[in-house]
Order: C-alpha cells, then structure tokens, then sequence
C-alpha cells in the first residue's frame, strides 16, 4: 500500500500554541491597576499585602483635572512615610519591603476646594516572570521559544506604554 505523505504543520498551529501560552496567568505578580475620582477637599487609600523583602512599585498619573496634580503618600505597615510627593502630576517609585504587612498609598486632592481629578494609579507586587517553563531549560532555547519570550517581553512593554 501506498502511504499519504504527512502534511505539514500549518503556520497557524504554532500561532496558536504562542497564543495558549501568552494567555497563561503570571503567578508571582500581584497587581491592583485603576483609574479613579478623587473629589476635590477628598482623600482616598488603597491597601496592599507584600512580603518582606518582596519589590513593589507605586506607579500613578493624574489623567484630568485642576492642574493635573495630587499629594501621594505611601506607609509602611508600622505607619512609617516611606515616600511622599506635593502637588505632582505622576511619579513611579520602586521599593523593597522592609516587613510583612500592609502597606497604603494614600492619594489627597485636600488642597483644592473646587477641582476633582481623575488618577490612574499602578500597584505592582513582585518581579514579573518571563514564560513559563523558559527558566527550566537546561539547554538553548529553540527558535521559537526565543521568539516567543521577545513577544512576551514587548507586549508588556506596549501595556505600559498604553496605561501609563
């Protein structure tokens, strides 16, 4: 009997296997992204959980209003000030967590009695991992594993840009 040849593998199988792992959850990010109101005379907290010795960082952007700025806070769970900035339009700090416990950004729009802002605000616990699995090789990355970890990189490069 005569055997058919295999066909090949269509490109769009490989698109979708880079796809599949693209949608994957990163597990050692924690993330808490918004946009909000901030009524003028107004104060608004948010509280997150970190580790000790996990990274952090505040990220935040007055996106409307007044004159575009907001004092912003950030407590250590033992109420330390660890940062603070006046009447800024948008900052981003990075941090290392000297304890375990909550800590609180606190946005304050209490200097301005008749403008409200709108602020878009990033609070990133934890380091974000490449592909999942790419660590674990011994051996060099194929073609397309070193593809699709350049993809993974600039599709979170073009996430940032696009929020902040």
């Amino acid at each position: 009997t005569m055997h058919k040849p295999r066909p090949a593998q269509p490109a769009a199988f490989y698109w979708t296997v880079l796809l599949m792992v693209f949608s994957q959850k990163i597990w050692s990010v924690n993330s808490v992204e918004l946009t909000f109101e901030l009524p003028d005379n107004a104060r608004e907290c948010f509280h997150e959980e970190i580790q000790k010795q996990q990274t952090a960082t505040l990220e935040f952007q007055v996106v409307s209003g007044g004159r575009y700025d907001v004092d912003v806070t950030l407590e250590s769970p033992t109420g330390e000030e660890i940062y603070r900035q006046i009447k800024t339009q948008f900052d981003s700090y990075q941090f290392t967590a000297s304890a375990t416990g909550i800590y609180t950004a606190c946005f304050s729009n209490e200097f301005s009695t008749f403008s409200h802002k709108i602020v878009y605000m990033d609070f990133q616990v934890g380091e974000e991992q490449p592909l999942p699995g790419i660590e674990e090789h011994a051996t060099v990355l194929t073609q397309l594993e070193s593809s699709a970890q350049e993809i993974h990189k600039a599709l979170n490069a073009i996430l940032d840009y696009q929020t902040h």
